[in-house]
């Protein structure tokens, strides 16, 4: 498939936000895929390179390159052409990744050069992607969408069922099914504002504890144990406490869902960026493991013994889980069979404050009818969180790529410093509508201080609402922390730069945050109960 066919496409689904046409221009796609382009195309597709991150910026792609006048490049060049950039390493590395990229562009034509800038600099983004890209790859192998979604669920991967059926038509749907070892995409939740939000739409529910920690799926069979991260990857040689607990348990043959955290030795939850390092060690891991002991929590089981159970309703699953797992490794819950229930509904409310007094970041409501929807961000799941926001000041902003060309996009926000100036606390893209990205251009330009063909900077004037999940150390920014998941809530013109948030009222609610009482439970908190702290989409 020519790259400039993709390109195209790309461009066509960004800008109609009619869906039934999105998945029309996916399907065209896939119907002239071959079944080796799948692997590349679909991530392509939601603004993904396959090889990661290549050490690619915008010191590289600053430069113009004039474009080829013809379309040539296919997307198997463009991924052989990555993957050889990703293993650019040593001295001279920097300039040979320019040369390389040089040397691409300007096999590109310039529609194809602006597509790959965006992948690149990860300004290609589609929201919902892989799952349009799963209807248009039903519609063009015209099967039903409902058992293309089964299989990628049990596959674990849009691409390999891609894959499959371009090559071999319908019936390679049915090679996928559930089995042990094999990964399969784990189910996510969607967001309500307040547990009374949740319990509303759901009816009878379970609400459980949302952890900060990171997701595995364990998977035994005999002696052979598995773990995967919610990307598939696979991680026992990481967590030799949690292969050694899974060969404990009374089965030969599971699929578990849960998370691992780690506890400090006031028994709170660590920060996640201590627990993401943890995780990462791969050199010396007895080492890692003596200094912070990670401990698993489950919430959730998809099979047992030859048993699958993905059909079954939470409310059967959990009995399931609890005859596996003992309590102390289980997730913490409280259950509401009736909604209408005012008792029912207090104590839930009382669970949710308590699991935050616990230094956790929410809960996670799920409807007890609800089945396992492996791979899905389905609405029987809602995590609530509560919502911390900010009024900072924009200092600067990134010209778009993409859909975004032409547009200020990413924007570097600052806090008031003790000095009077503003200090950088980070930048984010994100929540910014077609309609916001168009005022905030055409305002930021009068503003602008400098613009270096890449960043924008601006004179610190405007204050825009921050809202963000938490703060965490960053050594890149000068206050020491940055912001975690900062999206735009709304431009607050009512107020000038000097009624921003302070950085010091920012480190004072992290303060807060870190130093929140617990009360007696907190206190009460040690080795194992780690166990009964779940949570986890």
């Amino acid at each position: 498939m020519l790259l400039a066919d993709l390109a195209h496409v790309s461009g066509a689904v960004a800008a109609t936000s009619a869906r039934s046409r999105k998945i029309a221009l996916l399907a065209g796609l896939f119907r002239a895929a071959a079944p080796e382009d799948a692997p590349v195309v679909i991530p392509y597709l939601a603004g993904r390179l396959p090889q990661g991150r290549i050490g690619v910026g915008w010191s590289v792609l600053r430069e113009p390159v004039p474009a080829a006048g013809r379309a040539t490049l296919t997307v198997a060049d463009v991924d052989a052409a990555l993957t050889g950039l990703a293993q650019v390493s040593g001295p001279g590395a920097q300039a040979e990744r320019r040369r390389r990229v040089r040397e691409l562009l300007a096999a590109a034509t310039g529609e194809e050069q602006r597509f790959l800038a965006g992948l690149l600099t990860g300004e290609v983004r589609q929201g919902a992607l892989d799952a349009l890209a799963a209807e248009g790859l039903a519609a063009a192998a015209g099967v039903p969408a409902a058992d293309l979604r089964r299989a990628v669920m049990l596959a674990g991967s849009l691409q390999d069922v891609a894959r499959a059926l371009l090559a071999d038509g319908p019936p390679a749907l049915a090679e996928f099914r559930l089995t042990v070892g094999r990964p399969v995409g784990p189910m996510l939740a969607h967001t309500a504002a307040s547990v009374a939000e949740a319990i509303d739409k759901l009816g009878a529910c379970a609400v459980e504890e949302k952890l900060d920690g990171i997701r595995i799926q364990v998977h035994r069979d005999g002696a052979d144990v598995r773990i995967h991260t919610r990307t598939l990857d696979e991680v026992a040689g990481r967590l030799p406490e949690v292969t050694a607990l899974a060969r404990d348990l009374p089965a030969a043959r599971f699929i578990l869902d849960g998370e691992v955290i780690a506890l400090d030795d006031a028994g709170r939850p660590v920060p996640f960026q201590r627990v993401a390092g943890r995780f990462g060690s791969r050199v010396d891991v007895s080492a890692a493991r003596a200094a912070l002991p990670l401990s698993p929590v489950f919430f959730d089981v998809l099979h047992v013994d030859g048993r699958e159970l993905l059909e079954l309703p939470v409310a059967q699953r959990h009995p399931e889980l609890a005859r596996l797992v003992p309590e102390h490794l289980r997730v913490r819950r409280c259950v509401v069979e009736d909604p209408a229930d005012a008792g029912a509904r207090a104590a839930a409310e009382e669970f949710w404050h308590r699991t935050l007094r616990r230094g956790h970041e929410g809960v996670v409501v799920k409807a007890l009818d609800a089945p396992y929807s492996a791979g899905r961000r389905g609405a029987a799941w809602l995590k609530v969180k509560p919502v911390h926001t900010l009024d900072l000041v924009v200092l600067a902003a990134e010209w778009g790529h993409g859909r975004r060309t032409g547009k200020l996009s990413n924007l570097h926000l600052g806090a008031r410093g003790p000095d009077g100036g503003f200090v950088m606390l980070g930048k984010t893209f994100k929540g910014l509508t077609d309609a916001t990205l168009g005022w905030q251009t055409a305002r930021l330009q009068q503003l602008a201080v400098v613009d270096d063909g890449h960043v924008v900077t601006v004179r610190p004037e405007l204050v825009v609402e921050i809202a963000y999940d938490g703060l965490q150390a960053s050594t890149r920014y000068p206050a020491g922390v940055t912001l975690r998941f900062a999206r735009v809530v709304r431009y607050r013109e009512d107020k000038t730069a000097a009624e921003a948030d302070s950085v010091e009222t920012v480190l004072a609610a992290r303060g807060e945050a870190a130093g929140r009482p617990g009360g007696d439970e907190a206190g009460r908190m040690g080795g194992d109960e780690a166990g009964r702290m779940g949570g986890g989409e």
